[in-house]
């Protein structure tokens, strides 16, 4: 480095790497095709904003994997568009309260243990719960129902849940019956 700095012995700290110049020439390497090979998607102007797993037109893998049942009706809960989200408060973080206090979801907001009233609040019944309380909320457990109510509580749920039906069964003809044997036995002929 010299003695003294001036704008006559000025020079960059790395050497600047020339830019490719491509379509400048047979000569200069990078002519004709400017390095994008003959033809096909990629030599095309545009073609290199493809979205992430495009498969160039191919059916995508997503696609033309099986699915599993229910992701489009209402009881799919986790996905498809009727996804649901809840809050999950334990049955210790009622605590806070005092006994004979009523536990809605404003309240729960007000003392920090949730973030919105605009989402369900589910009731789980991890830990124990000493505290006579009238809880309200969107959903609850059975063992955070046991637990409230062996307080001497009492638990409103807003959103009861619907019963599954049960699953199709193959029904019988009237009138057979399985023996242990596994045949069908035929109905026992009314004597007269």
């Amino acid at each position: 480095m010299p003695n003294e700095l001036n704008l006559s012995n000025l020079k960059p700290a790395q050497a600047r790497k020339a830019r490719k110049r491509v379509g400048r020439g047979m000569g200069s390497g990078k002519g004709r095709y400017s390095g994008r090979g003959i033809k096909g998607q990629k030599s095309r102007a545009g073609s290199h904003a493809m979205r992430a797993g495009f498969e160039g037109g191919q059916m995508p893998l997503a696609m033309r994997t099986a699915k599993l049942r229910g992701n489009t009706s209402a009881d799919a809960m986790p996905i498809g568009p009727f996804r649901t989200e809840t809050q999950a408060i334990n049955v210790r973080d009622l605590d806070r309260f005092d006994a004979g206090d009523e536990v809605t979801v404003e309240t729960l907001k007000a003392k920090g243990l949730i973030r919105s009233v605009r989402k369900d609040v589910k009731l789980l019944g991890s830990g124990e719960l000493t505290k006579k309380l009238t809880v309200t909320v969107h959903a609850a457990s059975d063992t955070a129902r046991e637990k409230v109510e062996a307080a001497g509580g009492s638990l409103t749920v807003l959103r009861e849940r619907k019963a599954r039906k049960p699953k199709n069964l193959k029904r019988r003809p009237e009138g057979r019956t399985r023996s242990a044997g596994g045949a069908d036995d035929e109905p026992a002929a009314e004597e007269s």
